[in-house]
């Protein structure tokens, strides 16, 4: 059985997410931030040295990284409905939107969250931070259309992937000039996986 290390209020929601959406079993093993620092607990370097979550372990294998957890979830789990074929014409369109989450659109995000340890410092820095998120929001409210989800017009990976970004920029305050990914972000919500990946993971602060 799948054991997923699971840090609270983590990008780790994303993996207990996708598992019950797919009907998984898996084995939780929870993680509390420190109350002071908000940083992982040392226990973590334990599973992985990095000291990171989600960490997944399955057998004799140990993987890191979102993307690659998902995409691995996915390889071994969902069915042939859920995502493309190698040989298919917009295989790689599918492939840019799962790496585009963790690389380019996340970025200005994280950097913003730690511009505030700087204060008045990282003044000189905001409108260039401010412009890189309304730059990839534009972009992401821009391929969604007026689609129901990005990739086939049908949930997938992608949605996954792509959903830690979106909710980034709501408690950011920078998703509401894109209305299509507000009511993107309430269709994630209200699914019953999200739900439960909730009330089995804990509280989950970016998706409120």
């Amino acid at each position: 059985m799948i054991k997923i290390h699971h840090l609270n209020n983590s990008r780790s929601h994303r993996v207990l997410w996708l598992l019950e959406e797919l009907g998984v079993k898996y084995q939780l093993i929870k993680y509390q931030r420190d109350k002071i620092t908000n940083l992982a607990p040392k226990e973590l370097k334990e599973v992985h040295s990095l000291g990171k979550s989600p960490v997944l372990q399955n057998n004799d294998e140990t993987i890191i990284e979102s993307g690659a957890i998902v995409t691995y979830i996915i390889d071994q789990y969902a069915d042939e409905t859920f995502y493309p074929k190698f040989t298919d014409g917009d295989y790689y369109q599918y492939l840019q939107l799962m790496h585009y989450a963790e690389g380019s659109a996340i970025a200005p995000f994280i950097l913003q969250l730690y511009m505030r340890f700087l204060g008045n410092n990282s003044e000189p820095l905001q409108p260039r931070i401010k412009s890189e998120i309304k730059k990839h929001l534009s972009y992401l409210a821009n391929t969604l259309g007026s689609n129901d989800y990005f990739f086939r017009n049908q949930f997938s990976g992608v949605d996954i992937m792509l959903s830690f970004v979106i909710e980034a920029g709501k408690i950011s305050g920078t998703l509401i000039p894109f209305p299509n990914l507000e009511a993107l972000l309430k269709r994630y919500q209200n699914r019953v996986s999200y739900k439960k990946a909730i009330e089995v993971g804990g509280d989950y602060l970016l998706g409120k």
